[in-house]
């Protein structure tokens, strides 16, 4: 699958999550899964925790999150 294959998989609906990216209009923002894979889950833990999801729905999430960080600038907010 390619990389617009993959991201095809994420979409934007201001209806769903609040118009945050989620994996195939499915309520699993990308942001979660970003964060589960960070904490130390693996892929394959995941979908067992998420029977809907497919190994290429967790890939979508990294690639394009990997597209964010090709942005030209970063601004660092306010916290």
């Amino acid at each position: 699958m390619n990389k617009q294959e993959l991201l095809s998989r994420i979409t934007l609906n201001p209806d769903i999550c609040h118009g945050k990216p989620t994996i195939r209009g499915l309520r699993y923002p990308v942001e979660n899964m970003l964060e589960l894979l960070a904490a130390g889950m693996t892929i394959e833990e995941l979908l067992e925790d998420y029977p809907d999801l497919e190994q290429e729905d967790i890939l979508a999430c990294i690639s394009y999150a990997s597209q964010l960080v090709h942005l030209k600038s970063i601004h660092k907010i306010a916290s």
